[in-house]
């Protein structure tokens, strides 16, 4: 079997972690986004959140096959401590632990940090449908995050309704 690795993301690695997201982007619920960012746009999210948070890659076999960020939960002095926390893993190698691991080296550098807070916003169905899963959910919760939050159908895409779940986590 072969080794997961986690590292820093570079700049170079825009185009692949794009390529991950845009399938999120352009088939599902899990991104809110309704287009794909360019590539300049992506490589310029990127820049933004290294300037202050962690965002790394996974591979295996040198391919990158899912990343993790976190940003800002609010700009006010007192969110200092939270943070907003983002994970993508290629359609195609979920369930092989990239997501657990991205999640944990993420975890130890916030800490580091001083950071107390973890916040990570899920688009959430009762009854799953094409679009979405709950999935992302049930991932959070089995990283040790609780429900903090449920609006209901508070973002629309693909003409349906969709509901938006906040966890939290306290490290």
């Amino acid at each position: 079997m072969s080794e997961l690795k986690i590292r820093d993301v570079q700049i170079e690695d825009a185009e692949r972690l794009l390529e991950i997201y845009s399938h999120y982007v352009l088939n599902t619920v899990v991104s809110f986004e309704y287009n794909v960012p360019t590539l300049k746009e992506f490589k310029e999210r990127i820049r933004n959140t290294k300037k202050k948070y962690p965002y790394l890659v996974c591979e295996k076999d040198g391919k990158i096959i899912g990343y993790v960020y976190a940003s800002a939960y609010s700009s006010r002095e007192s969110y200092s401590w939270t943070v907003s926390t983002s994970i993508y893993v290629d359609k195609d190698y979920r369930r092989q632990g990239a997501g657990t691991l991205l999640y944990r080296e993420l975890e130890a550098r916030l800490k580091e940090m001083g950071i107390i807070n973890l916040l990570a916003g899920t688009a959430f169905i009762e009854t799953e449908d094409e679009y979405l899963t709950q999935d992302s959910p049930k991932f959070h919760l089995k990283q040790g995050y609780r429900e903090a939050a449920h609006m209901i159908g508070i973002g629309k895409k693909f003409d349906r309704w969709y509901d938006l779940k906040w966890f939290q986590k306290k490290i």
